[in-house]
């Protein structure tokens, strides 16, 4: 999990880092082994893995007050329809948990995947931090 995160963050959120290594650092930081292990401990967040041939290709999680807080492909996996599963999945994990209202922070990488399915912008770029998101939010049917 913790390659597939770092691996999708460095080489494909360019846009948004800029490819500064201390952007991509603050980034990653909290994606190693141990932040993962730290992810999975928390009960307020719902980790999901895709994999193809035993190998995990995507990760994404839903936390329970009705967020997207992972959503990510790896590079060797973009284009094949993997995250447009994850989406899906997490969407319907959302729900089941009782929301009708999905939001998330997207990155300037993938606001175009998001707006495709359905999201929208949900306010200006968030700030205060190394890389900043794009608020978005969908109304989510069963």
């Amino acid at each position: 999990m913790s390659l597939v995160l770092t691996n999708s963050i460095t080489e494909l959120c360019a846009a948004d880092h800029g490819g500064d290594p201390s952007a991509i650092a603050a980034w990653t930081r909290n994606k190693s082994e141990a932040g993962v292990a730290a992810m999975l401990a928390n009960p307020g967040l719902h980790i999901y893995v895709a994999e193809r041939e035993g190998v995990i290709v995507a990760v994404g999680a839903v936390t329970t007050d009705g967020h997207v807080a992972l959503n990510y492909v790896d590079p060797a996996a973009r284009f094949s329809g993997i995250s447009s599963a994850m989406l899906t999945r997490l969407e319907a994990a959302l729900l089941a948990l009782g929301h009708s209202e999905g939001r998330l922070e997207a990155t300037l990488t993938a606001c175009g995947f998001y707006e495709s399915r359905g999201w929208q912008a949900a306010g200006p770029q968030a700030g205060g931090r190394v890389v900043n998101g794009y608020p978005m939010r969908k109304q989510l049917v069963a």
